[in-house]
C-alpha cells in the first residue's frame, strides 16, 4: 500500500521531533550560557563527549538513567574547563570554545575507536494516555521516547526560570550589565560559572540522545555537525527557549527530509541533500540578522563575550 501525502508528512514530522531533540538540548544549553554573557562554541565537542560517555555507560551497565546522567556530568566537567579559561583567566571565549570542540572530537575518536561495531539497546517510544489520541498532534508529539518528553519539560522550566524568577533575572543581568550586578552585591563569577556548567550539561544530554535513540551503535563523528547547528540556532532563536524549540524542530525537519529524500528515487545529488540542513542554517541566520537590523531589535545580551573582573571599569 502506498503512503499518502498526509501520512508521509506525519512520518517526516515525527522524525523531525527526534532529529531536532539533540539540537534542542544543545541550544538550550547555549541559551543558558550566553544569557549569562559567556559564548560556548564547544557544543559539537561536548555533544561528542556526551555521546561517548552515555554509550560506554549504557554498554556496561544497561541503565539509560545512569548513561544520560554520566553524559551530563562529564560534559559539565569539560565545560568547567571552558568556564575556568574564559571567566577566571579571561581568555578568548571563541578560542576556548573551538579548542573544546577539537578536544571533544579528538577524544571521542580516540576512545571510541575500540567501540566500533558494538551496540546498545535504544530507548523505546512511550505512548502518553489521552494526549497521544489527539489527531496528528498526538502522533507527532506524544508518541515519543522519554528524552523527548524531558526536552519538553526542560523548555518550560528554563523559560519560566529565565523570565519569571529572580534567579533568571539575575542570570540575564549577568549578560547585560555585570558591573551593575557586582555593584549590588551579586557574584558575577558564581552566576556565570553555574550558567556555563549547567548549559554544558544540557549539551551533554543532547549528545547522549544519539546513541540512546538515533543509533544503537557507535561510529566516529556520531553527531555529524549537529552541535554547530545548535550554535547557530541560539542566535536564530534570539536566546529564547521557546523559539529554540521551534527552530530545533525546523532543522530536525530539514534533516529528516534530507534523509527521506535519499531513500526514494529523487534526482537530486546526495551531496546537496547532505548540505541542505546547513544551507538552511545559513539562510536562517541571514534572515534573523536582516530582521533585527530592520527593526533595530537588540536581543543579543549586551555583554556577551566580554570578560568581567570585580572592580574593573568597562
Amino acid at each position: 500500500m502506498e503512503t499518502t501525502a498526509i501520512e508521509w508528512i506525519v512520518i517526516v514530522l515525527v522524525s523531525a521531533v527526534k532529529m531536532g531533540t539533540p539540537i534542542l538540548f544543545g541550544t538550550l544549553g547555549g541559551v543558558i550560557s550566553e544569557r549569562a554573557g559567556v559564548i560556548n562554541l564547544g557544543m559539537e565537542g561536548l555533544m561528542l563527549i556526551g555521546a561517548l560517555t552515555s554509550f560506554v555507560v549504557k554498554l556496561y551497565t544497561g541503565s539509560t538513567i545512569l548513561a544520560v546522567s554520566a553524559a551530563a556530568f562529564v560534559a559539565g566537567a569539560a565545560t568547567f574547563l571552558h568556564a575556568l579559561v574564559c571567566i577566571s583567566m579571561r581568555a578568548s571565549q571563541i578560542a576556548s570554545g573551538l579548542a573544546l570542540t577539537m578536544f571533544g572530537t579528538g577524544v571521542s575518536g580516540l576512545l571510541g575507536d575500540s567501540l566500533t561495531g558494538k551496540t546498545v539497546a535504544p530507548l523505546m517510544d512511550i505512548k502518553l494516555p489521552i494526549l497521544s489520541s489527539i489527531p496528528l498532534i498526538g502522533k507527532i508529539f506524544f508518541m515519543q521516547d522519554a528524552l523527548v518528553y524531558f526536552s519538553y519539560i526542560s523548555v518550560a522550566v528554563i523559560w519560566y526560570l529565565l523570565f519569571y524568577t529572580r534567579i533568571g533575572l539575575n542570570i540575564r543581568s549577568m549578560g547585560e550589565a555585570p558591573e551593575v550586578c557586582d555593584s549590588i552585591g551579586l557574584s558575577v563569577m558564581k552566576y556565570r560559572y553555574a550558567a556555563v556548567i549547567i548549559g554544558g550539561m544540557m549539551v551533554g544530554i543532547g549528545g547522549a540522545y544519539f546513541p540512546m535513540v538515533l543509533t544503537s551503535f557507535w561510529v566516529d563523528n556520531l553527531t555529524a555537525g549537529r552541535g554547530w547547528i545548535a550554535v547557530a540556532l541560539v542566535i536564530f532563536a534570539f536566546w529564547h527557549p521557546g523559539k529554540a524549540m521551534f527552530g530545533a524542530y525546523l532543522f530536525g525537519a530539514a534533516i529528516s527530509l534530507q534523509l527521506r529524500l535519499q531513500l526514494i528515487d529523487i534526482k537530486i545529488s546526495p551531496y546537496f541533500l547532505a548540505m541542505f540542513p546547513f544551507i538552511l542554517t545559513i539562510i536562517a541566520l541571514i534572515i534573523a540578522t536582516i530582521r533585527n537590523n530592520k527593526k533595530k531589535i537588540a536581543v543579543m545580551p549586551a555583554s556577551l563575550g566580554e570578560a568581567f573582573f570585580r572592580g574593573e571599569k568597562h
